[in-house]
């Protein structure tokens, strides 16, 4: 579990396809304060399991079903990737619940400049709509964003400069996809409504064959 606060901006090092995935080397340096192999960290919003450590950074593998859902699929050498180490019980929680379980892809609309800060605009896969809601949470490549604004599949969020400066959001542009993970209470709500709503269509059928 992560809370989309970003730690530092990695760089892929080394992509290598493995049967049934690929195995990433990531440079790094703040986050191997205290990371152990077994270790989760998020790696532009995918949570892999940091399998090597090595002074100047640390190896992951990705599965097939990561390759498929997410942007890593596209990585090369040099990649800039957010990354974050797993939450402790004791920390604050400055962003939002992250799980790093990659929705979908959303692809760059637009960046505008307003104020200090930056408007981003992206198109979501209608599957995600659902979950959206203004001043909602979204995680963005593993960056904690308030959502500003909603129009059908599009969304927009306002990043901050901090933000900016401190995530690989400096380096977006038009037309680029990024990993988007939609909010996790959201996602148990719906569950949730969607079971009682079936569990109250069987109690309606059971009461009609009574004569009611």
């Amino acid at each position: 579990m992560f809370t989309g606060l970003v730690e530092e901006i990695g760089r892929i090092s080394q992509l290598k396809p493995v049967p049934g995935g690929m195995r990433l080397t990531i440079h790094a340096s703040r986050i191997l304060d205290d990371l152990k192999v077994d270790d989760s960290v998020s790696v532009n919003g995918i949570c892999l399991t940091a399998t090597a450590i090595h002074p100047d950074g640390f190896e992951a593998t990705a599965v097939q079903e990561t390759l498929e859902r997410s942007t890593l699929q596209d990585w090369k050498k040099v990649h800039p990737v957010n990354l974050e180490r797993a939450l402790r019980l004791s920390d604050r929680l400055g962003g939002h619940l992250v799980q790093g379980h990659v929705d979908g892809v959303a692809r760059i609309q637009s960046i505008q400049k307003k104020g200090e800060g930056n408007v981003v605009r992206l198109k979501l896969s209608r599957s995600l709509s659902p979950y959206l809601i203004e001043k909602g949470s979204i995680a963005i490549d593993g960056v904690s964003l308030t959502i500003a604004e909603i129009q059908g599949d599009l969304i927009a969020v306002v990043v901050i400069p901090h933000t900016w400066q401190h995530t690989t959001f400096q380096f977006l542009k038009s037309g680029k996809s990024v990993n988007i993970e939609v909010d996790l209470i959201g996602k148990y709500v719906e569950k949730m409504l969607r079971s009682r709503s079936h569990h109250s269509e069987k109690e309606s059928d059971w009461l009609k064959s009574l004569g009611y």
